[in-house]
């Protein structure tokens, strides 16, 4: 069962299939682009994890929502078995209505079960969720689509869901087929694609920016700074840990214009971001 959200903002029980979830958009449309901070403080941005080539399936869910908390864990499964985002399928859940607090212990009660690394989650408070929601026009709950590597939604609803092979099913039905993989394998394509969701925040920047990546194993992290003559700044260098990382780059020494920041994982990739000072 599903579970459908009223326009008051009254939420009931009610049978619910056989319609669309996803009413913004319908199959073959772009969607608009996003960005958000999961709860454990790591930024994703839609068309960055797409240019990698990677397809993206999204669970829009609420915490209390009984049938969310019984899908989760498929959704858990399935984020693992193809390589916990490393590989060419990213899974990311997006809540409504409640704090990133309530989304950690939604994610250690019912994400967790079966022993399954959780897909990265947002919260619809803090993290954005609840504007991202309205834009797609979710009304039930929960609501699984996909979203191939061009941006464009390859799939409006994946429902019900029994097992993991409900996604696989409907993933071929649009002429996906991710390559099963385990996580924690990194190679250089994986830092090349962590380097992919890197991002720097705030920017526009005043006195500092901080730069957001999630690494899967421990590395340093080095960062240049250049100005648009093609002349080195400022250079630091970080130990990263796995996991999600955020590091601070002073700016309050900047005169106001634009920059390159060269981001670079161990001995592997660069990066450069684009980066605006302002006084």
């Amino acid at each position: 069962m599903k579970k459908l959200l009223l326009s008051l903002g009254v939420i009931a029980a009610t049978t619910f299939a056989g319609q669309a979830q996803v009413n913004t958009y319908s199959v073959g449309q772009t969607v608009n682009d996003f960005t958000l901070t999961d709860v454990h403080g790591v930024t994703h941005n839609l068309s960055q994890i797409t240019a990698s080539g990677k397809w993206v399936v999204i669970d829009f869910f609420f915490t209390s929502c009984p049938p969310c908390q019984a899908t989760v864990p498929y959704f858990s499964e399935l984020h693992e078995k193809y390589g916990c985002n490393e590989g060419d399928l990213f899974c990311i859940s997006i809540d409504t209505g409640d704090s990133d607090s309530d989304v950690l212990g939604f994610e250690s009660t019912y994400a967790t079960q079966g022993g399954f690394s959780p897909a990265p989650a947002v919260s619809g408070i803090e993290g954005g969720g609840n504007a991202i929601i309205s834009e797609y026009g979710i009304t039930a709950f929960p609501t699984y689509c996909l979203i191939d590597s061009d941006m464009k939604l390859a799939v409006v609803d994946i429902y019900p869901i029994p097992n993991v092979g409900a996604f696989e099913t409907a993933f071929a039905g649009a002429g996906f087929s991710p390559q099963e993989m385990s996580c924690g394998s990194l190679s250089v394509e994986d830092v090349e694609l962590a380097l992919n969701e890197a991002v720097l925040f705030p920017n526009p920047s005043t006195t500092a920016t901080t730069l957001s990546v999630s690494l899967e194993s421990a590395m340093d992290v080095e960062v240049v700074v250049i100005d648009m003559l093609g002349s080195q700044v400022s250079a630091t260098s970080f130990e990263g840990t796995a996991g999600a990382n955020k590091f601070d780059i002073g700016t309050d020494d900047l005169a106001a214009g634009q920059y390159i920041v060269s981001v670079s994982l161990g001995d592997n990739a660069t990066r450069q971001l684009n980066l605006s000072v302002v006084k």
